[in-house]
């Protein structure tokens, strides 16, 4: 079983950047595919990226290719969401996953595993 806290949200102009942690309870961290995703006031959750077990992989959503980045630290258990140039339509709470499985990143029933999420804010 796998826990898992966000942080690194807050509030911040457009243009800015944040990065949000995903840090993850239990020696096995390694074995799960890790998803962000993020939910705006009256909307459905969507995905924002995802990175494989190793981190050799990642996958965006169209809206944020090329502005933010995913990484992971294996040794600390942790998962990075770089975001860049951030716009008023990024602002949402943002939710890490993990996958112990080989479901498709891009849907939330693949994962297993949810944080409480972090909010994010960003002013125009």
């Amino acid at each position: 079983q796998v826990h898992l806290v966000e942080s690194g949200g807050g509030l911040v102009q457009a243009g800015g950047s944040l990065r949000l942690s995903c840090a993850a309870s239990g020696r096995t961290f390694s074995m799960y595919n890790v998803g962000w995703f993020r939910q705006a006031p009256g909307k459905e959750r969507e995905f924002v990226g995802g990175i494989t077990r190793s981190g050799s992989s990642t996958y965006y959503a169209d809206s944020v290719k090329g502005r933010f980045t995913l990484s992971r630290d294996n040794a600390k258990t942790t998962v990075y969401l770089q975001m860049n140039s951030l716009k008023a339509e990024d602002t949402a709470v943002y939710y890490c996953a993990a996958d112990r499985g080989s479901g498709s990143y891009y849907l939330s029933s693949s994962y297993d595993y949810w944080g409480q999420g972090t909010q994010v804010t960003v002013s125009s």
